[in-house]
């Protein structure tokens, strides 16, 4: 209850008691408007009903929604008024069902081979080529692969020294945003005919490691979800090959213009694959746009690692030039039976 004090010039104070704000409500009204957006987003990320160029644009916002979706919640038990407060605690909790996990990961790794992939998007060959040739030198990746590569951008990651740490290369560099390229320390062989490709050039390559076993690595670049090239990106992702259950080992690791809250993500993922970020923890990490006033803000850089792979330790670095962070996963090769 309020307590009231006279003051020595005949005044009275009038102190609130600290609980008061607890007792007002908030307008039905305004706790659904504030709500009903919210579960909107949420059916239609658990749905997978992204359909068209904007929804498949602003699905990757989704960790953002669920942040956001405790406001509503809070408005609705202000309310006072059960139903809003139902849909509103059914709201944040699919919506946090939907992105927590990607937070904790999966601790499980199975014991094996380590094999390292970084991945690098150039932003039209304009990445910083210094910056990765020492993320090359500094951790050894056993393959590296690249997006929007030109010429230009193969000549100066080699003047810079990746000729000499990684001499095996399988290229489809243009003066575009279309080239890719696949470089190992390892011998490669151009890998044709695995799965139809749909978008940007995306080169595929067996690798043998001396003395282990083989991987087939896939460079994957799809086309953005802009516009009528949304078609594309749809068919890109299902294009995609799935992870195979027996015979080499299988990774896709590049840009994929697709978040984890993207239902053709998930399912391309579920064809057989984890994704390295999703099962360390570091699914929230967002890889672009970098190097801009903003910082990055989605994920749509991944590893994919066919389900028998395990997933060591996922990091994202910034590299000066261009508008993606550059991902490096370590996995680990069981060893054959």
């Amino acid at each position: 209850m309020d307590t009231t004090t006279e003051t020595p010039v005949g005044g009275v104070i009038v102190t609130p008691s600290r609980g008061r704000w607890l007792r007002r409500r908030v307008p039905g009204a305004l706790a659904w408007a504030a709500v009903t957006p919210f579960a909107a987003w949420a059916v239609w990320r658990m749905a997978g009903l992204e359909r068209g160029s904007f929804p498949a644009q602003i699905m990757t916002a989704t960790p953002y929604a669920a942040a956001g979706s405790l406001l509503p919640l809070l408005l609705s038990l202000l309310s006072r008024r059960r139903a809003v407060t139902a849909v509103a605690i059914a709201t944040s909790a699919a919506l946090g069902l939907g992105v927590l996990p990607r937070a904790f990961g999966d601790s499980s790794s199975a014991p094996g081979r380590p094999f390292t992939v970084l991945t690098v998007n150039l932003f039209f060959g304009h990445g910083d080529a210094a910056a990765v040739v020492d993320l090359v030198r500094r951790h050894r990746p056993d393959v590296l692969n690249t997006q929007e590569l030109t010429p230009e951008a193969v000549a100066e990651l080699d003047a810079a020294g990746l000729k000499a740490l990684m001499p095996f290369r399988v290229l489809e560099d243009e003066w575009s945003a279309a080239g890719s390229g696949i470089f190992s320390p390892h011998p490669l062989t151009r890998l044709d005919g695995l799965f139809q490709v749909i978008g940007h050039n995306m080169p595929a390559a067996r690798l043998s490691l001396p003395g282990g076993p083989t991987l087939e690595i896939v460079d994957v670049h799809t086309l953005p979800p802009l516009g009528r090239q949304v078609t594309q990106w749809t068919e890109g992702l299902r294009a995609l090959p799935p992870g195979p259950a027996a015979g080499p080992f299988r990774i896709l690791a590049g840009d994929f213009n697709a978040s984890l809250d993207h239902a053709e993500m998930r399912k391309l993922v579920a064809r057989g694959y984890r994704d390295a970020g999703d099962a360390t923890g570091g699914g929230l990490t967002p890889t672009w746009p970098a190097n801009r006033r903003l910082p990055p803000l989605i994920t749509i850089d991944h590893v994919l690692a066919d389900r028998r792979v395990g997933i060591r330790t996922y990091r994202v670095y910034d590299v000066p030039g261009t508008d993606h962070r550059a991902v490096l996963a370590e996995l680990s090769l069981p060893a054959p039976r």
